[in-house]
């Protein structure tokens, strides 16, 4: 498993912290965080993510409503905003990957909970 998916997947499953995931992610080249960006927003598309997920998420991510990647994540339809989200300048990496993290965790946790629940043999759902 590479690092940056189990980081992702231990935020997810609050294993990790956001804030210690974040530190990691700001430590990262430009370039690597764009394509951590890329594979959250795979990771919220698998997890079939909804704009209420997407509300919850932003609750927890610790950024401001009114930030951009936080008024697009809430907006329908989720996967077009996500691909604007991704595309955002680089000043907006760490609201964005705050935002598409918490989304996910929402997103995955309620998947676990449900599709995966008693029968999961995903090996990103069995970090702990």
């Amino acid at each position: 498993m590479r690092a940056s998916e189990r980081i992702i997947n231990e935020v997810a499953q609050g294993i990790r912290s956001l804030d210690d995931a974040v530190a990691w992610f700001s430590s990262l080249e430009q370039v690597e965080q764009k394509a951590v960006l890329h594979e959250v927003v795979r990771y919220v598309m698998q997890a079939h993510a909804t704009v209420d997920d997407a509300r919850e998420g932003l609750a927890r991510s610790g950024v401001k409503p009114t930030m951009t990647p936080a008024v697009l994540i809430v907006r329908e339809p989720i996967l077009e905003q996500m691909g604007k989200i991704i595309n955002l300048p680089p000043g907006e990496y760490v609201k964005s990957i705050r935002v598409l993290l918490s989304t996910f965790a929402v997103a995955d946790t309620r998947r676990r909970e449900t599709e995966c629940r008693g029968t999961c043999s995903h090996a990103w759902h069995n970090l702990a």
